[in-house]
């Protein structure tokens, strides 16, 4: 995965097994930054939420970067930015089930040795 995964530190398989069936998700926010004429709209890293976290104050510090430098530039910026702020207000974007698989696959495969 391209993306850092945030939370899961020091978490082996199997927990991580169980918080997702005790309904934890992992998540990912955007944000969007504007310098006039470009405008970058970006994802967060990923988020390990675990049940009865609140993904919506998770992503409030996107949500208000996006607000404060997002909107500046013409045309995308407004644009990006109500996306932005729209996506992470309804929790962000749940990438679960990609993250489960990417890392199952990652353990299923053999370590490959260093020559």
């Amino acid at each position: 995965m391209a993306n850092k995964i945030r939370g899961i530190e020091g978490m082996k398989h199997g927990e991580l097994d169980f918080e997702i069936q005790r309904g934890a998700k992992f998540v990912l926010f955007q944000y969007c930054i504007s310098i006039i004429v470009l405008t970058f709209r970006r994802p967060s890293d990923i988020y390990f939420l675990r049940q009865g976290e609140n993904s919506v104050v998770k992503g409030l510090p996107f949500t208000l970067l996006s607000l404060v430098a997002g909107w500046w530039g013409i045309p995308w910026g407004p644009i990006y930015t109500i996306q932005s702020v729209y996506n992470n207000s309804r929790g962000g974007k749940d990438v679960t089930q990609s993250v489960v698989n990417s890392l199952r696959a990652q353990a299923a495969s053999p370590a490959t040795p260093k020559t």
